[in-house]
C-alpha cells in the first residue's frame, strides 16, 4: 500500500515534532545541570539566600544526576535517530517477524 500525500504529511509533521522534542530536551539537559554545576562550583553561591549550604561535598548528588539524565537524553537520541543504526532496523525487524510467527503458531492451535 502506497501512502497519501496527506499521510507521508502527517508522518513528515510527526518526524518533526518528534526532533523538536529531542532538542527541547537537550536545551533543558544544558540549562538545569549547567546551573547545577556552577553551583557545586561556588559560581552561583551569591545568588543563595542565607543560611543555605554552600559547602562543595554537599552537591556531590549532581553528578549522579548529570550521569542519569546523560544516559536518559543519549536513550532519547538512540530512539529518534534509530533508523540510521544499522543494528536497531535489523533487531526491529527480527522482532517483528518473531511475533508474527508466534501469532501463526498460536492461531493454529485453534483451527
Amino acid at each position: 500500500m502506497i501512502p497519501s500525500t496527506e499521510t507521508k504529511r502527517e508522518l513528515a509533521k510527526k518526524r518533526v515534532e518528534e526532533i523538536k522534542g529531542f532538542f527541547r530536551h537537550l536545551k533543558v539537559f544544558i540549562v538545569i545541570n549547567g546551573s547545577l554545576y556552577l553551583l557545586k562550583l561556588g559560581w552561583l553561591n551569591a545568588l543563595l539566600p542565607n543560611g543555605f549550604p554552600i559547602e562543595p561535598y554537599y552537591y556531590d548528588w549532581i553528578w549522579m544526576n548529570i550521569l542519569i539524565w546523560g544516559l536518559i537524553l543519549a536513550i532519547h537520541g538512540l530512539t529518534l535517530y534509530r533508523h540510521r543504526f544499522t543494528f536497531l532496523k535489523k533487531w526491529e525487524e527480527r522482532q517483528i517477524k518473531k511475533y508474527m510467527e508466534e501469532e501463526q503458531s498460536e492461531a493454529k492451535k485453534y483451527k
